[in-house]
């Protein structure tokens, strides 16, 4: 059963926006993500390194902060407005869901909860401004990543994830079904109008298996790759780069930073918006190589079975 979308909830979330992750060792880190994948250095502080892409104004789309457990401490979306955040808390009061009010560094009012798979999440309505650099080509370096696009998540129960987020205004785009029983394996659902905001798949989680950002073009993923092995993290490239031949038919490439966590670069989406265009459906077997007549090798075992773990966060942490 597909989930129900509540097309018009007294809130408006308006896209995935960013993650926190810890990380062992903030120069390695550094190295990996400023200089190897071309993020821009917003500021730090002692344990803090705050990241955007070359295309965004807002002050940070990954935060990562060193000396505690290794893992994911928040995936990040936005609201329209202050006052929407009063009204997502009452609807997750609603639903069962924890809320908790929190102060951010360079964020305003800040809303913690968690999903029906145990993702913590965090909204807010409004960061620092920083300067959009994308036509500083001066800077670009590595992957030149220029935007946060979505998050995969990993959950044991696919459709009752989906249903969290279809209560939210979040749309389904595309899904993968079993053969057999028809069992949903994939959800892909969005706010901003491109496939997927966040993709909730089945598997061992709750983990964030990857986040995606966007980069300027196809050759752009080659050039990480290059990059990352001239840097030393040539076997941090994981997968591709290939395409999607599939949900979102998109150029790829997927790396691990020197902490195991997942980035997806792709060059770009479809959009989605109209509401007479119905969900596509998959079968697992049509996204074989063969079944879609694609090209490419099939993910390697550490793509299909390793994943970040959540990991709780200090408080007044970033």
């Amino acid at each position: 059963m597909l989930p129900t979308i509540n097309l018009r909830p007294r809130f408006l979330i308006t896209r995935a926006s960013h993650v926190v992750l810890h990380v062992s060792d903030l120069a390695a880190a550094q190295a990996f993500w400023v200089e190897t994948m071309g993020y821009i250095l917003t500021c730090q502080d002692s344990d803090t390194l705050y990241l955007r892409g070359l295309g965004e104004t807002a002050h940070h789309s990954l935060v990562l902060t060193a000396g505690r457990d290794i893992g994911c401490a928040r995936v990040g979306y936005r609201v329209m407005m202050d006052g929407d955040l009063d009204h997502l808390a009452d609807h997750l009061y609603t639903v069962g869901a924890p809320v908790q009010w929190v102060d951010r560094p360079f964020q305003g009012r800040t809303l913690h909860t968690e999903d029906a798979a145990g993702t913590p999440l965090e909204f807010c309505a409004s960061m620092d401004v920083a300067p959009r650099l994308s036509e500083r080509y001066d800077l670009f370096r590595g992957a030149a990543v220029q935007r946060f696009d979505h998050v995969q998540i990993l959950t044991g129960d696919v459709p009752v994830t989906a249903q969290f987020y279809g209560s939210m205004g979040f749309r389904l785009t595309e899904y993968v079904e079993d053969d057999d029983d028809a069992e949903m394996l994939f959800a892909f659902m969005q706010r901003k109008g491109n496939p997927h905001d966040v993709a909730i798949v089945a598997g061992d989680g709750p983990k964030l298996h990857h986040f995606g950002v966007l980069v300027p073009e196809v050759a752009g993923l080659f050039r990480a790759a290059d990059v990352a092995a001239a840097n030393g993290f040539g076997a941090n490239v994981e997968y591709g780069p290939e395409r999607h031949f599939g949900p979102s038919n998109a150029p790829f490439l997927y790396l691990r930073d020197p902490d195991g966590h997942r980035v997806e670069l792709f060059t770009d989406h479809y959009q989605s918006m109209d509401l007479e265009v119905e969900p596509v459906r998959w079968l697992k077997s049509s996204l074989s190589l063969s079944g879609l007549g694609g090209w490419g090798t099939p993910p390697p075992l550490s793509w299909q079975t390793q994943a970040t773990p959540y990991v709780a966060e200090r408080q007044g942490s970033a």
